[in-house]
């Protein structure tokens, strides 16, 4: 690896001399049959790939690109990104079916893996990252050469462990640079690449949609086009409710957002004149944003759930295939690599993690449901990798919160749909704003009375109706001093946007039952018959019947909602009020297309995972009527006084019962009483009659 210490001419004198080299090779390797058959075809399309990736370059630094007509834009964006759309995928090198069946099961994975990795170089062709873009050119280089030389000394083929040595020490290798490069892009402003395209851009012009290198459907032109529309109060309003909510969080969490600088925006393509808006709020109370693109490589992290700016998924199932192809590298040595990478660059970047106060989220909602097919092609983990999957990300969490503390940061979160909900978008998109910006204070007062039954209780009984098999008990804090202390956090819209639950972290010990829900999406993945059984909190067994096998649907599971552990605990328990968000989703039918965000608020939830206190337990926090939260840990996340490695998962799954499969949710008191608060779908506790006026409008 090179000195990170030369002068930054130098790198860059480096780096395109670098580059000039391997281009200059790549040229030849079309015109080659030193490699045979399918090997031959496949690093000749790969070399087509990288050639089409400078051509990119190119035309991003010569200022082409913005002079592009939007249809220039359009066909160029689709030739970016068509090898792997649905209708081409069956013969892309992208996906491990057809790779393995042209090179082999060892060999096939692992090119796959690597033309995955090329196509990294199409945000680095737009950002004009030319180090990004030559050490993937050296990658595709460095393997070809090792097929050439194998058979130029004889061999049929490279052997398989040669190839994964080379794409062994690229990750190893290159951990250093792209991890500095990260945590600048999450905490340093001057990092501008989408800022710049935010606010200088003509926003009524959409050809600024193709500038991001992202893919471009229907969906981000339409959103943009209906944004365009609007009047500028409704945009303040929806950028207002954004920022102010991230505001009112640090409020409400008892913590100072005067020492804050910085705050990372996350949204999709089309919300950009809501962004702008939004940008210029956060300015006003003294913030900077940075925005980083959604990962696309092995340093990043592939999922199907985009965390950072981005486009439109171009195939999920992409995605899917690729999310564990650390499976073919990953070792204890690398773990090991990883963080001390992560630790050099939170040391390089401390002062500016200090000042970060944390990430305003925009999420989108009302794609086409995604049904992942699992394919015995793609890597996977084994059980030891699982483990260490599992140990990186324990100690990941815990060195990040060392340089911004969780005590110190807050977040917040919002949604609004696409497109591709359905005909009736607009109309949809509207009432998603009027949800998103109803009366706190009504709500406020409302759940206040739901706390104050639950605080009179020693557990919480939550039985499902019809086909939903759910049958919980849910064991609550003992307040000491009930005058003072509260077990519920009223949560109106601040973090969590919109308005609507009313939240607790259960005692473990106590909490038992069976978690059923017939139908449900988390994180854009379905499940059907979802069910996880709890004895003493923990998850001790669960299923669904998405696959034709048992052991199919547990991994999936395992893999999607434990995130590889063998056993989670309930960090939450909470009963959502938003009876408006539940009737909205059934009036146009799109209860299957509603974010956890919204759906979490739509009925009882259950969270697997850390708390919402996770990081920030001894922080004080207060409910508008000046009791005290006590109810911020469990027997798991204590654990940190001693062993925080034990402490804390890095994962917080949301599971919502609607209302309509929900027959109980019912208080037990110290005196034995049971205070109904729920039955058969409707609010029967007094004082909450006004959240039933929904379901009779």
């Amino acid at each position: 690896m090179e000195d990170i210490y030369i002068s930054e001419t130098d790198r860059q004198d480096l780096e395109a001399e670098r580059y000039a080299l391997a281009l200059e090779r790549i040229r030849e390797i079309p015109n080659e049959s030193i490699c045979e058959g399918q090997v031959q075809t496949y690093f000749r399309s790969m070399a087509e790939f990288v050639l089409l990736m400078d051509h990119a370059w190119n035309i991003v630094e010569s200022g082409e690109l913005r002079r592009m007509t939007l249809e220039e834009l359009q066909n160029f964006n689709r030739e970016l990104y068509e090898d792997i759309l649905p209708e081409h995928y069956g013969n892309s090198y992208g996906n491990p079916d057809y790779a393995v069946d042209c090179l082999g099961e060892s060999i096939g994975q692992m090119l796959s893996f690597l033309y995955t990795e090329l196509r990294g170089m199409i945000p680095a062709a737009f950002e004009q990252n030319r180090f990004d873009m030559v050490i993937r050119m050296e990658l595709l280089l460095e393997v070809y050469q090792g097929f050439v030389g194998a058979i130029q000394e004889g061999e049929e083929t490279l052997h398989p462990e040669t190839v994964m040595q080379i794409l062994y020490w690229y990750a190893s290798d290159y951990y250093e640079p792209e991890s500095l490069e990260r945590t600048e892009a999450l905490l340093c402003p001057e990092r501008d690449f989408a800022y710049r395209i935010v606010m200088e851009s003509d926003l009524s012009d959409l050809r600024y949609l193709y500038y991001y290198g992202e893919y471009v459907t229907e969906n981000e032109l339409r959103t943009a086009g209906h944004l365009n529309g609007m009047q500028d109060e409704r945009i303040k309003l929806m950028a207002d409710t954004y920022t102010e909510g991230y505001r009112i969080g640090f409020e409400v969490g008892n913590k100072d957002i005067s020492i804050k600088k910085t705050v990372n925006l996350r949204y999709a393509l089309g919300f950009e004149r809501m962004m702008r808006q939004a940008i210029v709020n956060f300015e006003r109370i003294g913030l900077r944003p940075t925005i980083y693109r959604a990962g696309t490589n092995i340093f990043q992290g592939r999922s199907v759930n985009k965390n950072g700016f981005f486009g439109a998924n171009p195939n999920k199932q992409f995605d899917y295939d690729h999310k564990e192809d650390q499976a073919l590298i990953l070792d204890k040595a690398l773990v090991e690599r990883k963080l001390e990478c992560m630790k050099n660059a939170y040391d390089r970047y401390k002062g500016e993690a200090a000042v970060f106060g944390g990430p305003a989220v925009a999420e989108i909602f009302g794609e086409k449901p995604f049904v992942p097919i699992a394919k015995q092609t793609a890597c996977k983990l084994s059980e030891k990798q699982q483990k260490l999957s599992v140990e990186y990300a324990t100690k990941a969490g815990a060195m990040q919160n060392e340089y911004i503390p969780g005590e110190e940061r807050s977040f917040t979160i919002i949604a609004f749909p696409v497109p591709d909900i359905g005909a009736q978008y607009e109309e949809i998109f509207d009432d998603i704003v009027r949800i998103n910006t109803l009366d706190y204070k009504l709500y406020q007062g409302i759940q206040q009375k739901i706390i104050d039954a639950l605080d009179l209780g020693l557990t919480v009984a939550v039985k499902g109706c019809g086909a939903n098999r759910t049958d919980m008990t849910i064991k609550l804090h003992e307040l000491r001093t009930p005058e003072k202390e509260t077990n519920f956090e009223n949560c109106v819209a601040d973090v969590n946007i919109p308005v609507g639950e009313v939240f607790t972290s259960p005692v473990l010990t106590g909490t038992n039952g069976i978690l059923h829900v017939t139908r449900v999406f988390l994180n854009e993945l379905e499940y059907k018959d979802l069910w996880l059984k709890f004895e003493d909190g923990m998850v001790v067994d669960y299923g669904c019947s998405n696959f034709p096998s048992e052991e199919e649907n547990r991994k999936y599971i395992k893999d999607n909602v434990l995130f590889h552990h063998d056993t989670l605990p309930l960090g939450e328990f909470a009963v959502g009020t938003n009876t408006t968000a539940y009737v909205t989703a059934r009036k146009y039918g799109i209860e299957d297309k509603m974010p956890i965000l919204i759906a979490e608020k739509t009925g009882p939830h259950f969270a697997v995972g850390d708390t919402c206190y996770s990081h920030a337990e001894n922080v004080q926090v207060f409910n508008p009527d000046g009791k005290e939260i006590i109810a911020k840990d469990n027997e798991v996340s204590v654990l940190r006084d001693t062993d925080v490695s034990k402490a804390y998962f890095q994962c917080h799954t949301d599971i919502t019962i609607p209302y309509d499969e929900l027959g109980e949710l019912s208080v037990l008191t110290k005196a034995g009483e049971r205070i109904s608060i729920i039955q058969n779908g409707q609010f029967v506790l007094e004082g909450c009659e006004e959240l039933n006026r929904a379901f009779e409008e």
